[in-house]
Order: C-alpha cells, then structure tokens, then sequence
C-alpha cells in the first residue's frame, strides 16, 4: 500500500484526484482505520472552517478559470496564454471539476438546436407566470 498523506486526502475531499489516484486513496481507506481517523479529522476540520490560505485556495477553487473562460475554451476564442493554463490545469493537474464543466459545456454545445429550443421554451413557460407585467406611469 502507497503512503496516502494529508495533501492526496484533501485532493480526495476536493474531487481533485485523477481516476487511478481516488482508487489508490479509497483502497488505502480501506486497509486503515488510521487513515480513516485522519480523513474524519479532516472533514471536522473543514466542518469548522479551516482557515489556512491553502484551504481557503482549494475551497474557493481559485486556481479553477471560470465557466465562461471554459467556454472560451472550447470555442476556441482565447489568447494563447489562457489556453495553454487551461491545457495545463486540465490535462496536468487533471482537475475534475473543470474536466466536468468542460464536458457539460460540451455536450450542450453540440445538442440539436431544436433541443436548445425546446428547453428554453419550457424555461420561459415555467417562469412567465412569475413575471410581473410592466407598471404603466400614471399621467397627472
């Protein structure tokens, strides 16, 4: 069994491990209650708001570019410089949250547009009753 550390648990936490290393720390979580205590420890940690600047990094994802930036993205829309970051933060880091938002934008990107319609007609429809009618000035 490989040594699991604080750091690769709180990747766990944060869903930010690749496939091959969340199997290796739920193996390992496993095998040791030890390492099950330091995860529950962990866990009550957050719960009471971990203030370190590296928690306060990972929880507000601020190495993450944005979902628009994502968009950019997959349009193919962005300097050189972004592009490389997001390649780099994507394919390197292997960040799961953005792997996820690229692959939903994806997948919304290449629905049918009748689809697309669809959806927002039924958006529309659902809202609309809510919708207040425009107040008329009243004239003196």
């Amino acid at each position: 069994m490989a040594d699991i550390g604080r750091e690769q648990l709180a990747g766990y936490l944060d869903d930010a491990l690749g496939d091959a290393e969340t199997a290796q720390v739920e193996q390992a979580l496993r095998e040791s209650e030890k390492l099950r205590s330091e995860l529950k420890l962990m866990m009550q940690e957050r719960d009471r708001g971990e203030h370190s600047l590296g928690a306060i990094w990972r929880r507000h994802r601020l190495s993450c570019p944005g979902r628009d930036q994502l968009r950019a993205y997959l349009l193919k829309a962005i300097d050189d410089g972004l592009r490389d970051y997001i390649d780099f933060h994507l394919d390197t880091v292997g960040c799961a949250f953005c792997q996820a938002n690229l692959a939903d934008l994806k997948s919304r990107h290449e629905e049918p547009k009748t689809r697309v319609e669809k959806r927002r007609r039924k958006m529309f429809e659902s809202s609309a009753p809510y919708l207040e009618p425009p107040r008329r000035k009243k004239k003196p």
